[in-house]
């Protein structure tokens, strides 16, 4: 350690004074619990509180009713690993009530099952009850028998409400004991979605719910797009990188900047937009620096349930949004102030099927826009077959940091040090109570519109008990990097860390075995940028190496581990053989019942746990090794059923030319192709991967659009935008014996017009298969030689 002084001056316009809040108002809003309820939950002016703190919620949407039944506990599983604390999911009406008066709730349609599976897993449940969800579903989720009674829906005509009535009965039965107030994990419920001028309407959904019912602590309704929303509910908001609705001649939104910004600005009116337009014939203009809705911003919290956690496409506009993209966005309204981060979708799924041929919207529907029959995988950190993308693990260093010192943030408002449109001008916030907080900067935005990086970065936040510099020494922030940089964060009662250059990750309590060291608190560097670590007495802390599972620096009651970006994005902190503990895993893995569970794509894996367990025993692998790697402990595997198999695609008939366009819908824009006469016809000839999880056909290829079939079932389907294309083979597995994959694609034809990334826009006319793999994903549990043996 060493004392430093610095003499450099700060630059001009970036210093911020940050003084103390004051304190909120409360008891202004018909939410929350009464006065000594368990656990209760209030709706304060600036956050929500539960069991007396300040609680900051991440929540994530999960369509229960797109997935297989099979696969909730493992998506379930994952979201918790990744950070979720609660999970949202619509209840749609045409699943559950596809002719009048007939219900059904079984299979992947068991409402209260997968809210009993959420709670296992520790999460909360936002139930966003409809009746009209929208969800890129037909009719929005009304059932067909509803559209065809042209009966006024949205709106208090009693002849809808008859018919709403029953639905939310039914649904609110299913939930019976499952509420916050019961000891359950339904925290909110949120009325209807996207209505935007029919406040009384949305009350009337509420008093209707609550009739029947239904008690929870928060009632909510989307307040983007301008909408009225009555003083019953809370409104939250979304924000999107990129939109498959704007229009296919729209090289970037409009609305899209502002959101790799901080601002004050919650609401954003394109989202729906073209909804309201086609539907409603509402139009709305431009949304970039919409004014915020509603003000004034002290009386209610800024809460959000879609900030995107990736992006449909449309056959016309197909948005390649990368997990870059997603976590500059979700960080971005951290330093916006939000103190309720919810996504949308955080795991895609599959459209459903009934009666009528497949349920997505279309141009057939009276839609906009013609989406995927069946693939819903949005791009989500979760794929629609349970994939991982790197968003999943982006994503969690930042709920990692939440679930540690959430409580603390939400109680700090944000105060915008600079950022305008201008991308040459620094873009930096505080969030600060006062006394401690957190500085955050950005110079990154999609490649669409880089932004430059800034030399010579150095602020001067001025607190109540005097000013924090950071760094000492100005450094360079590269292009394309998002910062949260932590200010006079507590690490023991007598020991403060003033100011670092790294990212706080979370913490754990020391090991039995650690000679009272105390707690373990987590740092991640960023490359690029040094490191610098200083104490509230304005000593310097020296790191004993460079940033890695390794760098350990031990201080008097605690030790910070400064993890490299690399490992930073491999770290979990799960709940292990009776504690919490932290992992770093080449795999991804959740906890389930103290134990870990781990779903290789590649034979070879290794997990290091620390504190570590003294032994695990092993379901699904075979252990090569375990070994000792500084404070880690590391076990190296050998998975069943894992790795990649490549595959010979056998065309059997090459493409022809490609369909003509057609347009339709009542924007009049590009229709997806229903005539494959023309399709190239690719067989591909799974081989047995008994031994697996699961399995997905991964095909690299370009085209335009593209369906698997096995035999006569129609399986899967793609827009090619730019990403693989992945087909779960796992329920398949006995067909596959008998058939062939059958792929039918269409030819790209640049001058149709259709939308893609300017990353992928070069790819030549016609169809081009590069590679066909089979992703054979096994699946490993460690657990604790005294738990149960696992089946």
């Amino acid at each position: 350690m060493h004392d430093e002084t610095s003499t450099a001056a700060d630059p001009p316009g970036r210093t911020l004074r940050c003084p103390a809040p004051e304190p909120p108002i409360r008891d202004h809003l018909p939410l929350g619990e009464a006065p000594g309820a368990p656990d209760r939950i209030e709706v304060t002016g600036r956050w929500i509180e539960r069991d007396g703190r300040p609680w900051f919620p991440v929540s994530g949407e999960i369509h229960y009713s797109r997935l297989p039944r099979e696969r909730w506990n493992e998506t379930l599983g994952h979201a918790r690993a990744g950070g979720l604390d609660t999970v949202a999911t619509y209840v749609f009406w045409s699943a559950h009530e596809p002719e009048p008066g007939r219900f059904r709730w079984d299979g992947n349609l068991d409402v209260r099952a997968f809210v009993e599976l959420a709670a296992r897993h520790g999460l909360d449940v936002v139930v966003r009850l409809g009746p009209w969800a929208h969800g890129e579903a037909r009719h929005g989720g009304f059932p067909d028998w509803l559209v065809e009674r042209g009966v006024p829906t949205r709106t208090d005509d009693p002849a809808y409400l008859e018919l709403v009535r029953p639905f939310y009965a039914e649904t609110i039965a299913r939930l019976s004991g499952l509420t916050h107030a019961d000891g359950g994990p339904i925290v909110a419920a949120q009325v209807d979605n996207e209505l935007y001028d029919r406040p009384e309407h949305l009350a009337t959904l509420r008093r209707t719910a609550e009739e029947l019912g239904l008690r929870v602590p928060i009632w909510t309704a989307t307040g983007w797009g301008g909408a009225q929303v009555p003083e019953t509910l809370l409104p939250v908001y979304g924000a999107y990188t990129d939109g498959f609705w704007e229009e296919a001649e729209t090289e970037w939104p409009a609305f899209a900047p502002i959101h790799f910004r901080y601002s004050a600005v919650r609401d954003d009116l394109s989202v729906g937009a073209d909804l309201r337009e086609a539907l409603d014939g509402v139009h709305q203009d431009g949304a970039d620096d919409a004014p915020a809705a509603p003000p004034p911003e002290e009386t209610l919290p800024f809460a959000t349930c879609e900030l995107g956690g990736g992006m449909h496409v449309a056959y016309h506009r197909r948005p390649l949004v990368t997990p870059e993209d997603v976590a500059a966005m979700a960080l971005a309204k951290i330093g916006s102030g939000s103190v309720w981060q919810g996504y949308y979708m955080y795991s895609g799924g599959t459209q459903r099927t009934g009666a009528r041929g497949t349920e997505q919207e279309s141009h057939a529907t009276g839609y906009p826009n013609d989406v995927p029959a069946l693939s819903y995988d949005f791009g989500a950190p979760i794929g629609e077959h349970g994939q991982i993308r790197p968003h999943h693990h982006l994503l969690r260093r930042q709920h990692l940091w939440l679930a540690e010192d959430g409580h603390r943030l939400a109680a700090m408002p944000a105060r915008i040090g600079g950022g305008s449109a201008d991308p040459g001008e620094l873009r930096w916030a505080v969030r600060s109570d006062g006394h401690s907080g957190y500085l955050f900067a950005t110079t990154y935005q999609p490649p669409k519109r880089p932004l430059d990086a800034q030399p010579g970065v150095r602020f001067t936040v001025e607190l109540d008990d005097g000013p924090v510099t950071v760094p000492r020494e100005a450094v360079d922030l590269p292009a394309g990097v998002s910062l949260v940089w932590p200010l006079r964060y507590p690490l023991t009662p007598d020991l403060e860390l003033r100011s670092a250059t790294a990212q706080l990750l979370t913490r754990v309590a020391g090991g039995e075995n650690d000679s009272g060291e105390g707690d373990i608190v987590v740092l991640a560097a960023s490359d690029e940028i040094p490191v610098e670590i200083v104490l509230g007495d304005g000593t310097a802390v020296d790191l004993p190496g460079p940033p890695g599972p390794d760098c350990l620096v031990r201080l008097p009651g605690v030790r910070l581990l400064v993890l490299d970006e690399v490992s930073a994005n491999r770290l979990y902190r799960l709940d292990l053989a009776g504690r919490e503990r932290l992992v770093l895993a080449d795999a991804p893995v959740h906890a389930e019942d103290g134990a870990l569970v781990a779903y290789p794509e590649s034979a070879r894996l290794a997990v290091a746990v620390l504190p570590a367990p003294e032994a695990f025993a092993v379901d699904g692998a075979d252990l090569d090794q375990v070994r000792d790697d500084g404070p880690w402990r590391v076990w190296t595997l050998t998975a069943h059923g894992a790795g990649p198999i490549p595959l010979l695609a056998e065309t059997r008939a090459k493409s022809g030319p490609a369909p003509e366009p057609r347009r339709g819908g009542p924007m009049d824009r590009l229709s997806a192709p229903e005539d494959y006469t023309a399709a190239e016809v690719v067989d591909v000839h799974v081989p047995a991967f008994d031994g697996s999880d699961r399995a997905l056909l991964r095909v690299a290829w370009t085209g335009d659009t593209g369906r698997a079939r096995i035999g006569d079932l129609f399986i899967s389907d793609h827009f090619w935008h730019g990403r693989v294309w992945d087909v779960d083979l796992t329920p398949h597995r006995d067909a596959l014996a008998e058939h062939a994959v059958r792929l039918e694609l269409l030819p790209w034809r640049a001058e149709t017009g259709v939308w893609v990334d300017p990353a992928v826009r070069s790819v030549a006319d016609g169809v081009a298969v590069e590679s066909v793999t089979l992703v054979r994903v096994g699946k490993i549990r460690l657990r604790s030689k005294e738990a149960p043996s696992w089946n």
